[in-house]
């Protein structure tokens, strides 16, 4: 069974960053594509950003494009989200996912995908 863990979470100002690490054991990490998905206070579970097995391919939700960045090494089985001029609507609790290869974008974005989930970070942005 894989195991997957977020860390990086915590409490930040309006325009600040932080950077989440997922740090995945007990699978083949380098075979999973990679997701991040979210959870805000009384709202559904939504997709953030995606990367590929071999990190070719990323994906983001629109209004995360040139704030947030998905990356991966898999020489150390972790995976991050560098997250940049934070917002306040960003506050949530952050999940990483490892899953099936995508083929477009709308797979990378699909949470069935993903056969992996860690236990969440929470990330709060207070003004």
């Amino acid at each position: 069974q894989g195991k997957l863990v977020e860390s990086g979470g915590g409490l930040v100002q309006t325009g600040g960053s932080l950077r989440l690490s997922c740090a995945a054991s007990e699978f083949t990490f380098s075979d999973y594509d990679v997701g991040w998905f979210r959870r805000a206070p009384g709202e559904l579970r939504e997709f953030v950003a995606s990367i590929s097995w071999s990190g070719d391919n990323t994906y983001y939700a629109d209004s995360e494009k040139g704030r947030f960045t998905i990356s991966r090494d898999n020489s150390k089985n972790i995976a991050y989200l560098q997250m940049n001029n934070l917002k306040r609507e960003d506050t949530a609790v952050y999940f990483c996912a490892a899953g099936m290869r995508a083929v477009t974008a709308a797979q990378a974005m699909d949470p069935n995908i993903y056969v992996y989930w860690g236990q969440g970070t929470q990330v709060t942005v207070s003004s």
